[in-house]
């Protein structure tokens, strides 16, 4: 399939933007431009959120749930013959080694397939009263949805939002990160040829203080759903209250990881170090905190050490590379400040914490022992491969360290006492907490946040509610009122 990056596809076309432009996409591992692509401004923004909505008040919202289903389980169908060449797009756009790109992209059609079995299932429920009414719920679309994508993962973001949406009947407006927009555009292009009606799905790239801004604001968007920083959250709930619109929320978090004494240490250090590291730190549920148990505190230390050292850092399109560089000029700085950060508070330097040779935004896995929970390391969301390894005494002070923060996305806890492992993952505040593992996540199983981290679920079928309109009906059995003035 033939892929292009220099149109916006908006109302089931491919049209030059009005108040846009093209401008170089950056390839990370390079640090040179590798191809143009199209980005959209306010007016762009507008004529998609038009597209949406005629196609919503038009053919996609009476069309019958099942043939939505269909439409949507033949979109997979078609999504899953690209996994190649959707992972080598995103792996140039924003550096991911291609290895973990194929992975995570290869079970994203099973994402649509799933929400495509919810479509025709989401039905209301009888609420019993009395003889004299008949209640009940209906569910319906909540109509044009805003989604706003991350640059660390803009296909995965994008199959968390799109499929609930256009399972519950919604259309869509997609602005994808302005750093990495090209695998959204080769988005758009199956979509159009699974064969969806014009203007269900528009995809407009745009700086996020521009298109972004214009789309939250926009009075004719009924919700936003947005993966991002909490900083940006905040300025999107500003922009878009006096529309009093829907958001949902997937933000960041500094996911503690805890290792108990009584673990199988080598599997928790395989679980440790690759999540620590995982699409280079940059994503928001990294094991970036390891709170280790003293009487293992030395051993885990050494492991972390050993295993930074057989990271294969490089070019993100080769199969053996297990690193690949920063997405951003702007992260790779960002990162390269917090290893300063944590040297200057005293934290130890075991390995990394240097850019390393070369062109592109490649970064050493770093690791830090000795970290106090308060240092700003350990507080604070750094998006880069910086482990921070945190000692503890004992259950309570492992859940105080844990809960410490102000994130509370994902957790993740070792122990072989199966006691201990339902104690601790019950007082953890985090949306999801993996025992005995790290990072499982299917699109079957709730995710999201509490605290900072976000509002409201995706994946599972809790996924579907931010996308859904609840009415109650109450139909009188007896059709009589009684006079009210009768006495």
């Amino acid at each position: 399939m033939e892929y292009r990056f220099d149109r916006l596809f908006i109302g089931g076309e491919w049209v030059t933007p009005i108040d846009g432009g093209a401008r170089p996409s950056i390839d990370p591992a390079t640090g040179k431009p590798w191809g143009d692509v199209a980005y959209g401004g306010a007016q762009d923004v507008d004529r998609a959120v038009a597209a949406a909505r005629e196609a919503f008040e038009g053919p996609w919202r009476k069309m019958a749930p099942w043939e939505r289903a269909a439409l949507i389980r033949k979109f997979a169908d078609l999504y899953a013959t690209q996994v190649d060449a959707l992972a080598r797009i995103e792996s140039q756009d924003n550096g991911r080694a291609i290895r973990e790109s194929r992975g995570d992209i290869g079970l994203h059609s099973q994402y649509y397939h799933w929400f495509a079995s919810l479509a025709d299932k989401l039905g209301g429920r009888t609420i019993p009263m009395d003889d004299s009414v008949h209640a009940f719920t209906t569910r319906s679309p909540v109509g044009v949805v805003g989604t706003i994508t991350p640059w660390n993962v803009p296909l995965m973001a994008a199959a968390w939002k799109l499929g609930p949406a256009l399972a519950a009947g919604c259309t869509l407006v997609l602005k994808p990160a302005e750093q990495t927009p090209a695998s959204s555009l080769a988005l758009a292009k199956l979509f159009e040829e699974a064969g969806f009606p014009p203007g269900v799905v528009n995809v407009v790239p745009g700086d996020g203080p521009v298109a972004g801004a214009h789309l939250v604001s926009h009075p004719d968007v009924d919700k936003i759903a947005f993966t991002g920083e909490g900083a940006t959250a905040k300025t999107i709930l500003k922009t878009g209250a006096d529309t009093l619109k829907r958001f949902s929320f997937e933000l960041g978090g500094k996911a503690p990881h805890i290792l108990f004494a009584d673990c199988d240490v080598e599997n928790a250090l395989n679980a440790a170090t690759g999540s620590a590291w995982a699409l280079c730190g940059q994503s928001c549920a990294l094991g970036s905190r390891i709170l280790v148990e003293r009487p293992i505190y030395e051993q885990v230390v050494e492991g972390f050490r050993r295993n930074a050292a057989r990271v294969r850092v490089g070019n993100p399109l080769d199969q053996a590379t297990h690193m690949g560089p920063q997405a951003h000029q702007q992260q790779l700085d960002k990162t390269l400040s917090y290893v300063a950060i944590g040297k200057e508070e005293g934290a130890e330097l075991v390995s990394g914490g240097a850019r390393l040779d070369g062109d592109g935004y490649f970064v050493a896995p770093t690791v830090f022992a000795g970290v106090a929970p308060e240092m700003r390391i350990a507080q604070e969301e750094i998006f880069g491969p910086v482990a921070a390894i945190i000692p503890f005494d004992g259950e309570e002070e492992a859940v105080a360290i844990a809960n410490g923060t102000q994130y509370g996305l994902a957790a993740g806890l070792w122990t072989g006492d199966v006691g201990r492992a339902h104690r601790v993952a019950n007082r953890i505040e985090a949306g999801i907490v993996w025992v005995n593992t790290y990072r499982y996540i299917r699109w079957s199983t709730p995710y999201g946040g509490v605290k900072s981290s976000g509002w409201g679920r995706e994946n599972g079928i809790e996924a579907l509610d931010s996308y859904l309109e609840t009415k109650t009906t109450v139909i009188s059995t007896t059709g009589k009122f009684a006079d009210p003035f009768a006495n």
